[in-house]
């Protein structure tokens, strides 16, 4: 496996294809919820198992914080460290652009996959894309 910064336009499509499979038809956000203004200011992320994309998330700097979002795995590769292995590529992103602190919004399901990671929730929980969701932090 290997993760890889979505740096071109075949990447960020393979990026594009993994978040539509999980959230839109798996999940059942609206696409238009899920593809946003977003996408030209974000650092896009795309795990590869050889040259199929399995994985995806992206970083957006808000206030220098690194506001982490859309991550993802295909189903046939959760438990095998794919979601681990793209947030470790997004937080040494994140410090080679001298940010310390991450900022997520976790849905309730993830909350422990992100509390290994040693996030903290910071908010009560709410609905997004009709789906429950806490804040989460980290300071690297």
């Amino acid at each position: 496996m290997n993760v890889l910064i979505a740096d071109t336009e075949d990447r960020f499509n393979d990026a594009l294809t993994v978040r539509h499979k999980v959230f839109v038809e798996e999940q059942k956000v609206p696409e238009e919820e899920e593809i946003d203004q977003h996408e030209k200011d974000a650092v896009h992320f795309v795990a590869y198992d050889g040259k199929n994309p399995i994985g995806a998330g992206r970083m957006r700097i808000h206030d220098d914080i690194a506001k982490v979002e859309r991550i993802c795995v295909l189903d046939a590769y959760r438990g095998k460290h794919v979601g681990q292995a793209i947030m470790n590529k997004i937080e040494e992103t994140a410090k080679e652009k001298g940010l310390n602190t991450l900022l997520l919004n976790a849905q309730l399901h993830a909350v422990p996959f992100y509390e290994r990671l040693h996030y903290k929730v910071t908010s009560d929980e709410f609905m997004d894309a009709g789906i429950p969701h806490v804040q989460m932090r980290k300071s690297l």
